[in-house]
């Protein structure tokens, strides 16, 4: 009798030990599937907690296969030269002889700098090396209701543009701008708002350092009060004017990496909008509206938790998924002050040599990202706001110009605080 009971539970368990291999697999996703609230189960090993929300509040992912991303080749040659030499200081808020390229291509788990080697490659991503520009995009914000978003707001703004001062690959002057008195990292600027008629004129331009003891100088401009406001480097957690983004999320995550203590949590398999098949932005239907829907797939990430140094900072902390091979975030968690979830960032991504059929600037000869559409989700509040990266009122505008510097008009004398005044009257 004891020997037929073992065998009897030796049986039972190897039952359920192959059901539960054949329900695993039976849950997984694959192309030609979308994932929706109705089958959130199947998908939810790929999906960290922001984006769980999504999907249960409306987001629908259509699957397809993964792609491998490529780089610029220009940018892989300098990789190649120069990584060798590239070294992290001890505290990781600084690097040592970078030239160009990526800093750290081959990367170690169980390095004790994983976290900050991970960074600072995200810092010097491939695709934004050398200077953006984006023309005329708009945002929408409101609550997220069971029937669509309720927008409270319509934005639209006429430029977005940074300007990188050094890792420079594609355009003159290379790899650096010589005449960098001041130590510039990056110049960045956005303006004017053209929408609301009662925000119309205000701006915002920002330098960040290489110098990672030196905060950013971030000025807004107040037309209708007249003046120029000056923002702390903590300030640029705050979301303004009634909508959701605050800048350090921009893309994901904008802020110095100097300024934040980095912890490495892992690695994981996640859904991401890489290879999106809509240009404009397609938001999902009734809910969902408040984030687009378009063509997802699973991709490697390294899990990265990052806390700000500054004590008045909006956030507890910020989850960076950060993409194993391109370097950027699919998306973002964010906490509050509690640790309580509150926010996610999401990037929808188009993979290609320009951003539609068509397109005659904004064309190039390696394959690189173009960004129809994003959402920022206060999930805490039920409230969205979400882009469209050019907006649908300018339907032959490409949108995205990456690293053509005077070619597509831009230069240094945007970013300073006279233009900035100029372009709001």
């Amino acid at each position: 009798m004891v020997m037929i009971a073992r065998l009897l539970l030796v049986t039972l368990t190897t039952t359920a030990v192959v059901f539960a291999t054949v329900a695993s697999a039976a849950a997984d996703i694959k192309p030609g599937d979308f994932v929706s609230k109705k089958n959130i189960e199947e998908a939810r090993e790929f999906l960290h907690p922001g984006l769980e929300w999504c999907v249960e509040h409306g987001l629908v992912m259509e699957i397809v296969p993964y792609q491998k991303a490529t780089y610029p080749p220009v940018y892989q040659a300098a990789t190649e030269k120069y990584h060798a030499q590239v070294e992290i200081s001890e505290d990781g808020r600084s690097l040592k002889n970078y030239v160009s390229g990526q800093p750290f291509p081959s990367l170690d788990p169980n390095d004790p700098q994983i976290a900050d080697k991970i960074m600072w490659n995200y810092y010097y991503n491939p695709y934004v090396t050398d200077d953006l520009t984006i023309r005329y995009f708009d945002a929408d914000t409101g609550p997220i209701t069971p029937s669509g978003m309720e927008v409270e707001r319509h934005f639209v703004l006429e430029h977005f543009k940074r300007l990188m001062y050094n890792g420079r690959v594609h355009v003159d002057p290379k790899p650096e701008y010589s005449d960098n008195m001041e130590g510039f990292r990056y110049r960045e600027g956005m303006h004017p708002i053209l929408e609301p008629f009662d925000l119309k004129g205000i701006g915002m331009a920002m330098a960040r350092y290489s110098d990672p003891s030196r905060q950013d100088d971030t000025w807004l401009y107040l037309p209708q009060l007249r003046r120029v406001r000056r923002m702390s480097s903590a300030q640029r957690s705050d979301a303004l004017f009634g909508q959701d983004i605050d800048m350090d999320s921009y893309g994901g995550y904008s802020g110095n990496p100097a300024w934040f203590d980095w912890r490495f949590l892992g690695d994981t398999t996640i859904l991401a909008a890489v290879h999106g098949k809509h240009w404009p932005a397609h938001w999902c239907e009734g809910q969902g509206d408040f984030v687009f829907c378009d063509t997802w797939e699973k991709r490697d990430v390294w899990i990265i938790e990052g806390r700000s140094k500054f004590p008045q900072y909006a956030y507890g902390k910020r989850i960076l998924y950060v993409d194993k091979e391109a370097f950027y975030t699919p998306s973002t968690d964010i906490y509050d002050r509690g640790m309580e979830l509150w926010k996610i960032w999401i990037n929808g991504i188009n993979v290609g040599h320009k951003p539609f059929e068509g397109a005659k600037t904004s064309v190039y000869d390696y394959e690189t990202g173009f960004i129809p559409n994003l959402s920022m989700v206060d999930m805490q509040l039920v409230h969205a706001t979400r882009v469209a990266l050019p907006s649908h009122e300018f339907p032959d505008e490409e949108g995205w110009y990456w690293n053509m510097g005077p070619k597509v008009g831009l230069a240094p004398e945007f970013f300073t605080v006279a233009e900035l005044i100029r372009s709001g009257r």
